[in-house]
């Protein structure tokens, strides 16, 4: 039997551990599973914990039947001939810094850049414009845009948003029409062309760096429809949230923008819309940033 007790610890890690162990109340874990697989799930933990606290207890062939582990900074788990005990420390050591090491150095570096650049003039930031797209379906060379989605904050801290409508030829498919609310006769009243569309979305995007979820999907179609139209493709630096994500939240279920919007707590009010899905994106950099884990 192991019985694992988990305190203010990241959701993601709460998540993982009952692919193992049942939650039989809110931050307690049983299961039973074998020692070695017991010490590696342990060492996830530790090294995952964040700012959170975990002890582990579990059977073993000692005077009580059961040993202790603990991450708790003012205890400390002491062996008294043979006998696991819990000692109380009269005066706490320096906490160990968990967390996921990638996120760690980011913040740590963003701290000592503030640090550093104490005093000296702000360095001005850098413009970002989260883009998103809506389309036939996922081949770049026969699937076709359908919409457009992309925003930005302006100099005054306003939100700025650019959405268009693609008119195509032939028929939206009516799985499509489903996912999106684009349907042929939508594109037919309320679509401009292609090229009118790219055009416009250049000057929105300006010199800003363009930031998306799968961004490499949207930048695909991107690409081939300025080359469609004979014009230069987008230069900006490009930035791929989705891997940031994947490097500092390793335990959610799957990485679909919902599924990650909910663990950062941002609305998205109409998934499948490439100006809802812009703003949610948008929204989601941020926060990435504000934490440490994305640079721009």
């Amino acid at each position: 039997m192991i019985v694992i007790t988990l305190t203010k610890v990241p959701q993601s890690l709460r998540g993982d551990l009952t692919k193992w162990y049942q939650e039989i109340q809110t931050g307690v874990y049983v299961g039973n599973v074998s020692a070695r697989v017991r010490d590696l799930l342990w060492d996830r933990v530790v090294k995952n914990i964040g700012n959170g606290e975990a002890t582990m207890v579990y059977s073993t062939n000692n005077e009580l039947g059961y040993q202790m582990k603990t991450t708790r900074n003012n205890y400390q788990v002491v062996d008294y001939d043979g006998i696991p005990l819990i000692m109380h420390l009269n005066t706490v050591s320096t906490p160990a810094k968990h967390g996921f090491s990638n996120a760690s150095k980011y913040h740590r570096a963003k701290v000592m850049s503030h640090k550093v650049n104490k005093g000296l003039p702000n360095k001005p930031q850098r413009q970002i414009v989260a883009i998103d797209l809506e389309t036939t379906g996922l081949n770049v060379m026969t699937d076709k845009i359908i919409s457009i989605g992309a925003v930005k904050k302006n100099k005054n801290g306003k939100i700025d948003q650019f959405y268009k409508l693609i008119r195509i030829e032939g028929d939206v498919q009516e799985k499509i029409t489903k996912l999106t609310g684009i349907s042929s006769n939508l594109l037919t009243t309320q679509g401009i062309e292609l090229d009118l569309a790219l055009h416009q979305l250049k000057e929105f995007v300006g010199q800003s760096v363009i930031m998306g979820y799968n961004l490499r999907f949207d930048q695909g179609f991107l690409s081939y429809g300025f080359k469609k139209i004979n014009q230069p493709v987008l230069s900006n630096q490009m930035v791929d949230i989705m891997p940031v994500v994947k490097k500092s939240n390793k335990f959610l279920d799957n990485y679909r923008l919902n599924t990650v919007l909910e663990e950062y707590s941002i609305k998205n009010l109409e998934p499948h819309h490439a100006l809802s899905d812009a703003q949610a994106t948008f929204e989601l950099g941020i926060k990435l940033m504000e934490k440490g884990y994305l640079l721009i």
